[in-house]
Parts: structure tokens; C-alpha cells; sequence
């Protein structure tokens, strides 16, 4: 704990003691909870609390089961042994497992008041008596969850659907309201930063596990018993596994696209950063163009590998401070097509090979590899050639300096219907007016965050950066060379 921040500790510290207090009903002398059911419940999340690395929450719907069947308190304990045995990968480890513990109880606590405030047990014991569990004195609700009016009549399966479902959203929004807590105080993120951007992603997956913890629920007093119940989880496992192997093959592709771009960046080191500078302008004028999901990322990855056949291309001639001879701007104007050599394996890039092969041709025709004008050239690769032209003139090289943004755009404008698209000139204009531009790379963040230490209670939120950003070039840098053709100033 001490490594923690003063706000961090007491914010943790006030979660345990919270927990305490919603859990403490269940062990008073007295307390009517069927324990056998909170201990069996409690063994099986613990033992997928120990997998959770390889198959992350695919025991979740047995913490939701336990809203269902237990009263409130009893509920909040089910998630503290595996809380307190889940693996810890980096310190503090009891502050670490202290959190967890208290966080997944409050949850827990708050989902089991919700499903009681709608009625749910209620629902879910006439359920019971039609299936015929009545006779089993474990099918009856318990006492404590009794609702506190009697209902004009006896609701449906479809209502218990929409109350199991709304208790895991209640769940789920209480978990993640919690760790905004923890993001704001031990990681100094802004508020907005840490709750309302991780809301909608961190509830879609409780609108699976609301059904699926009902189905647990109906099945645990059910004449086939807890063992029937435990099956729900297989389908959920295989689920987890099928996202496991998704999370891990986009971080295979982000890996491959890191490791392209630095290795140009190391090659190329005057024109650092703009890998990562030309891929965001790319995906601002995709948005603007109407594009979104995969689309859109595969335009921003276009932006992002668009110079990665200049690592065929001799140092020599890439770092060269005067004009280049025609040989050598020949050589130079090979790039794209090393780049479509490159990369023809890597399966995942679609249209985005594209974009690398022609992002240096132009609308009449001029361009090269192959002369494209107009409608012959794909469509990312435009998006492209409006997106490289303008960070080459915002950004310092060391053969001429920076031009504002205004005046590069207005370059753009120049040349757009000769040798940029009009349509991709004027949805980059459009963006720009509404969000501006920031020179920075993605990279810088962290120094413009004051050298935030790693997060102390949770996991990263973010794959590391794709490059980083070097020091711009010096302000007396000469101007244009001779020989580097358009208005972006390299080929």
C-alpha cells in the first residue's frame, strides 16, 4: 500500500470497508443463507479465478448466478475467496487482491439488491414451482429476498430475463465505476478518460452473461442440480477461449506493424514519427468519408506502413542532406514497390496493400509506380497521398522547415484535381476544422502527462505505442531541396 498514492490507499481502503459492511448481514447469528450453495459457488469461481489469465471472465455469470440465488450478503462473499487467490502478476500484491476482492463484492452486492428490487427471486421461484422444484425446501426463496408488496399476478420468463439482465448490467456498471475510481486516483487519469469511455465496451459483455447466469440460476434448483447448473459455463468457456484467441492475434498484428515501423523509423531517422502522424490523418479523413469499424482501422494501418518499402531503399540516399541525382530518385521511387513485396503475406492488411503500392500516384496521371490517374487509383490509397503530403509539410525536415497547418492545406487545395482528390482534400480540411492537428505522435503522451507511473491496481489500457517520437530538426534547417517532387517535398 505504500507504494500507492494517499487517494489511491484511502479510495481502496474505503472499498474494502464498504465490502465488510454489505457482506457482515450474512454472518450475523441468525442470518438465514444457504451456505452450502454461497460455498459451492464461491469454490467454483475461485478455480476460474486461477485460469483467468488464459480465459478471462468466462466464470462471471457464476458471480451473477449467486446474485440470483443468494440474499444480497451472502452474495458478496461468493467473490472474495477468488478474489484473494486470483493470480498477481506485478506488486502490491495484497493491495491488489484486496481491491479486486472488495470491488467484485460491491458488484456483486449491488447486482443481488437490484434483481431483488425488480421482483426477480420472486419471478424466479415461480419459475421453480412450474419446473417442480418446489417440493425441494432449497427451492424456496429465502425469506430476506421476499419482495416487501404482493404482485397482482405471477410474471413470465420474460420478465426474469429482463431482471437478470438489468442486475448484470448493474454489475457490470458498478465494477467499472469502480475502477474509474482507481484510474483517477492512483493513475491521474481525467474522469471523462476513466468512466465514460470505458462504459459502453465494459457493459456489452454482461448483456451475455445476464441470460447465461439465469440459466445457471433456473438449473441450480432444478431436479437435475448444481452439476447441470456448472454446464452453462461451457458454452461461456468456449466463448472466452474464441476471445482469447482474437485478443491475441490483434496483438500479433499490432506487434507486426510495430516492429515495421520502427525498423523504417531507425532507418529513416530524420523523418521519425511520421509513420504513426500520417496513419492518424488517415483515419480523419476516413471518418470524415463515412468509413468506420474494420475499414477504418484498415485505412489507419495503410497510413501507418504507407514507407515500409523504404527499407529496401539504400540509407545513403534517405539520408542524404543535398539534391538527388535522377538515378537516385529512381532508386528512391522503388519504395512503394518494395513495400507491396513486403507485405504481401501479411494476410490481415485487405486493402491496405493497396495504399502502400499506390499512395505516390497521382489524379492526372503523373505519379509512379504505374501512372493510375483518376478512379483507377484505390480509394485508401488517395486517402493516403492527402494524408503523407500534409504531415510531410507540417513537420520539420532537416532540408526545410515546418509550414503551418493553413498553409499546408491550402498547398493541398492547390494541387487538389491534379494530384490529390478533391473529395479527400476536403474531408481533411473538414477535420481539421473540427478537431485540429497535434504534431505529437501518439507516443509523446506520457511525457505530456508528467511521467504518470505504470498503474499501481490495474492492467494497461492501451498496447504500447507504436513508435517513438524523435525531437523535430533543427529550426535553421535549409529549404526545399532540389529534385523531391510534390508539395509534401519527398518522394
Amino acid at each position: 500500500m505504500r507504494a500507492l498514492p494517499h487517494g489511491a490507499r484511502a479510495y481502496v481502503l474505503c472499498a474494502v470497508l464498504a465490502g465488510g459492511l454489505c457482506a457482515a448481514p450474512a454472518v450475523r447469528p441468525g442470518a438465514a443463507v444457504p451456505w452450502a450453495t454461497a460455498a459451492l459457488l464461491a469454490v467454483v469461481h475461485a478455480v476460474g479465478s486461477r485460469v483467468r489469465a488464459r480465459w478471462p471472465e468466462w466464470c462471471s455469470p457464476v458471480l451473477l448466478a449467486g446474485a440470483f440465488l443468494l440474499p444480497p450478503a451472502a452474495a458478496a462473499l461468493v467473490a472474495v475467496p477468488g478474489a484473494l487467490l486470483a493470480r498477481v502478476e506485478r506488486p502490491p500484491a495484497g493491495a491488489r487482491r484486496a481491491w479486486r476482492a472488495a470491488r467484485l463484492s460491491l458488484a456483486v452486492w449491488a447486482a443481488s439488491c437490484a434483481f431483488a428490487a425488480l421482483r426477480g427471486p420472486r419471478a424466479l421461484g415461480a419459475l421453480w414451482e412450474l419446473g417442480g422444484g418446489a417440493q425441494d425446501p432449497a427451492a424456496q426463496v429465502p425469506a430476506a429476498l421476499a419482495p416487501a408488496a404482493e404482485a397482482s399476478g405471477t410474471p413470465g420468463f420474460a420478465y426474469v430475463l429482463a431482471a437478470a439482465v438489468a442486475a448484470a448490467l448493474v454489475l457490470g456498471l458498478t465494477a467499472t465505476a469502480l475502477e474509474g475510481g482507481v484510474l483517477v486516483t492512483a493513475e491521474r487519469h481525467s474522469p471523462r478518460a476513466a468512466w465514460c469511455g470505458r462504459l459502453p465496451g465494459a457493459l456489452a459483455p454482461y448483456l451475455v452473461h445476464g441470460p447465461a447466469a439465469l440459466a445457471m440460476a433456473v438449473l441450480w434448483r432444478s431436479p437435475y442440480g448444481p452439476a447441470a447448473a456448472l454446464l452453462v459455463l461451457l458454452p461461456m468457456y468456449v466463448c472466452a477461449c474464441g476471445f482469447v484467441l482474437y485478443r491475441r492475434e490483434s496483438a500479433a498484428h499490432q506487434a507486426t506493424i510495430r516492429a515495421l515501423v520502427q525498423a523504417v523509423d531507425i532507418k529513416d531517422r530524420y523523418t521519425r514519427g511520421h509513420s504513426e502522424r500520417v496513419g492518424r490523418a488517415s483515419a480523419m479523413i476516413a471518418r470524415e468519408l463515412g468509413m468506420s469499424g474494420d475499414r477504418l482501422e484498415a485505412v489507419r494501418i495503410a497510413g501507418i506502413l504507407h514507407d515500409v518499402g523504404k527499407l529496401g531503399v539504400p540509407t545513403r540516399l534517405l539520408r542524404k542532406n543535398g539534391p538527388l541525382t535522377p538515378d537516385e530518385r529512381r532508386v528512391i521511387e522503388l519504395h512503394p514497390e518494395y513495400g507491396d513485396e513486403m507485405v504481401r503475406g501479411i494476410g490481415f492488411l485487405g486493402e491496405a496493400r493497396a495504399a502502400i503500392l499506390h499512395h505516390h500516384e497521382r489524379l492526372d496521371g503523373s505519379g509512379y509506380p504505374y501512372g493510375l490517374a483518376g478512379a483507377q487509383i484505390p480509394e485508401f490509397a488517395r486517402v493516403v497521398a492527402v494524408a503523407d503530403a500534409f504531415d510531410a509539410m507540417t513537420s520539420t525536415r532537416t532540408y526545410r522547415r515546418a509550414r503551418p497547418v493553413d498553409t499546408a492545406v491550402e498547398e493541398l487545395k492547390r494541387c487538389a484535381g491534379s494530384q490529390f482528390d478533391p473529395r479527400m482534400v476536403r474531408a481533411l480540411s473538414t477535420a481539421l476544422d473540427r478537431h485540429g492537428w497535434h504534431a505529437a505522435v501518439t507516443a509523446d503522451a506520457p511525457e505530456e502527462r508528467g511521467n504518470v507511473p505504470p498503474d499501481p491496481l490495474s492492467p494497461p489500457l492501451e498496447l504500447p505505442p507504436l513508435v517513438r517520437a524523435a525531437a523535430p530538426g533543427p529550426a535553421d534547417a535549409p529549404e526545399p531541396r532540389p529534385g523531391h517532387g510534390g508539395p509534401g517535398g519527398a518522394p
